[in-house]
């Protein structure tokens, strides 16, 4: 029987982290990033992959990896989630990655596992794994087209782009014109990239190897929302013990005992989802499609009403610029349509399960 509870060295990496984003991810520090041209935290990116290693966890160690799972990249972005941290995680330390390991590419693996490259897949962040690809042209060599919605291209150093030969191309962003797009997730920023005669090394097929990346991103994904909808219970059960109303906590009435109840049910339903998708990948269950399918058809939604209730609890307070709330409603927004719509994972296990509607 598949045991979903954390390990001793998941929650040792959990306290790791979360010690590290206390320290370096403060939501004031995040807000006012939000507010100027650097979207990206580098800092706590090197903090985070030099002195933690956390780029390399799917990596093989023979490669400069840490040669660990799912299960662990899990725990790091739920972390990651909990401090809605602006770094590119999600995009190269796991779908990147993935991508590269279907192609068997050691060197760029290396670059990735190591932090001294940032790689990002070129498929706008809203595709699903099912959805069908979308390319750029091959002509003469040289790779020519425009992709929209490209999560992390403003930092990445290397992009992963699918052609119409079916080939999975390496373009060194140099090469590229990255145009930055408005957002709204301001801690997730999305660029056009358009190439126009860039040369590509060849990697792979990219159907595979973008399926792959893809359900590991949907997959991981719900982790992250997992830490939304954790950190939004936890810091709305604190504030309505504190805050007042004729003379008595507000968390003491009835309605928002039961309000607060169901949404903890919530949560702790995503979290057996979310690690039941993280333990499929780490043990290449042939149920991954499923487990990934479930996740994300459960995840978006709860993380969304959980930030929501956050910010109606709140009050007054949770409608200010000065208050997180809002990072974690955005980012919980914009995790609802990436790596697929709750629609299409519904409609991907509709399939995979023999449901279809009629």
């Amino acid at each position: 029987m598949t045991d979903l509870l954390y390990s001793e060295e998941e929650e040792a990496l959990r306290a790791a982290v979360r010690d590290l984003l206390t320290d370096r991810c403060d939501a004031a520090g995040v807000i006012a990033r939000a507010e100027s041209d650097t979207l990206h935290d580098v800092s706590l990116w090197k903090a985070l992959t030099d002195g933690m290693g956390l780029a390399g966890l799917l990596v093989p160690e023979e490669l400069g990896g840490q040669g660990a799972t799912h299960r662990e990249a899990a725990v790091v972005l739920e972390e990651l989630g909990r401090a809605v941290a602006p770094v590119p995680y999600l995009t190269s330390a796991v779908v990147a990655t993935e991508a590269l390991l279907a192609c068997g590419t050691d060197d760029l693996l290396s670059r990735l596992a190591t932090a001294t490259a940032i790689g990002t897949l070129a498929v706008g962040l809203h595709a699903a794994p099912s959805a069908p690809l979308k390319t750029v042209r091959l002509e003469g060599g040289t790779l020519h087209g425009k992709l929209t919605g490209i999560a992390d291209a403003t930092v990445a150093d290397v992009l992963l782009v699918p052609a119409d030969d079916d080939g999975l191309y390496a373009v060194d962003a140099s090469a590229v014109t990255v145009t930055p797009q408005v957002p709204l997730d301001l801690t997730r920023p999305l660029a056009t990239v358009t190439l126009d005669g860039a040369p590509g090394r060849r990697l792979g097929e990219a159907a595979p190897a973008v399926r792959r990346a893809l359900s590991a991103g949907a997959g991981l994904l719900a982790s992250e929302q997992l830490g939304i909808s954790d950190r939004m219970l936890t810091d709305t059960v604190r504030y309505l013990k504190e805050r007042k109303q004729f003379n008595r906590p507000v968390g003491g009435f009835q309605a928002l005992k039961h309000r607060l109840a169901q949404l903890w049910l919530e949560v702790a339903g995503l979290r057996a989802a979310a690690r039941n998708a993280a333990d499929a990948l780490a043990t290449g269950s042939e149920d991954i499609g499923v487990a990934v399918a479930v996740a994300q058809a459960f995840a978006a939604p709860v993380a969304v009403r959980a930030a929501e209730e956050a910010l109606q609890l709140h009050g007054g307070i949770g409608m200010t610029w000065e208050h997180p709330v809002h990072l974690y409603l955005k980012r919980a927004k914009a995790d609802s349509i990436a790596y697929g719509t709750v629609g299409a994972h519904r409609a991907a296990l509709a399939e995979l399960v023999d449901l279809r509607s009629p």
